[in-house]
């Protein structure tokens, strides 16, 4: 384990992004053990907490495995076997997620509305990371 705990994890990070400070950067946290990590880095930043919402596409007879994910706001990522469920059950699996995503923002946020993130750095902390899948390969200039 390279941290004892999430809090040193999420201290020596808003270290590692002190460039940020005061630019009022938005914190995204994946519920739930990435939520207080990202308050404390939106703190040490001086900027805003949100969470991120974001459920996985079950296949059909087999709910551990995903065929894809979807947000709060409809937005679907298409994985590797999203094409083995019909349109009729994506359908109903995404109407599902996404209810399961409406009660989380309520639980989450009191029923705010998420933080619009345009115009803004955003930062996303997520406290485990099972198989890569879920997080975007970055680009040359990013790198």
């Amino acid at each position: 384990m390279r941290f004892r705990n999430r809090e040193e994890a999420a201290a020596l990070l808003a270290d590692r992004l002190a460039a940020y400070r005061g630019g009022r950067p938005l914190v995204l946290g994946v519920p739930r053990g990435a939520v207080p990590m990202a308050r404390i880095i939106a703190d040490a930043l001086g900027g805003d907490l949100d969470v991120v919402l974001v459920r996985k596409l079950r296949a059909p007879g087999q709910p551990e495995l995903a065929i894809g994910a979807v947000d709060e706001t409809g937005r679907v990522l298409k994985g590797a076997y999203f094409d083995v469920a019909s349109h009729e059950y994506i359908r109903e699996e995404i109407r599902a997620q996404q209810e399961i995503l409406r009660k989380r923002r309520e639980l989450y946020t009191e029923a705010q509305e998420a933080v619009n993130p345009a115009g803004r750095i955003v930062i996303v902390g997520d406290d485990g990371i099972a198989t890569g899948s879920s997080i975007p390969k970055p680009t040359a200039q990013q790198q």
